[in-house]
């Protein structure tokens, strides 16, 4: 059993014979999602941070490429410290493995391959997601260059 309540990696497998590759993450839990989505990125160059969920959690799952993910536990919403340490993830396509971001957190990314994508799931609805969507400014916890 996995704590929920900090950012974690979840663990999958894979099993290979003369059919082919079966990639499971058994332990993903999917009864709390409500919704799923795509990012892609086609350059590197591209930054999407930060924004931040006081109630929201979610999964990233990279299907294509590499990407850096940056976490900051907000300390205070509506001005947090400038001082908050980023927690960072690497996710790989090659990888069988999902990121769970709880509630409390916001989030940075940026592919490390060209035309990189991750697949998100969110356990609250589109509606009840844009009541809960704090922006913040890109370079406030970290350097992405």
């Amino acid at each position: 059993m996995t704590n929920k309540s900090t950012p974690h990696i979840i663990k999958g497998n894979q099993h290979t014979d003369e059919r082919g590759t079966l990639s499971f993450i058994n332990d993903f839990d999917l009864s709390t999602i409500k919704r799923m989505y795509v990012i892609q990125h086609p350059s590197t160059a591209i930054v999407r941070a930060w924004q931040g969920h006081k109630i929201e959690s979610k999964h990233f799952k990279c299907t294509q490429g590499r990407f850096l993910i940056a976490l900051i536990k907000i300390d205070d919403w509506a001005t947090p410290s400038e001082d908050l340490p980023p927690e960072t993830f690497i996710l790989d396509s090659k990888n069988t493995e999902v990121l769970h971001i709880p509630a409390g957190y916001a989030n940075g990314f940026k592919a490390l391959e060209e035309n990189s994508e991750l697949l998100v799931f969110s356990n609250l609805s589109l509606e009840d997601a844009k009541n809960d969507d704090y922006r913040f400014d890109q370079e406030l916890w970290m350097d992405w260059n």
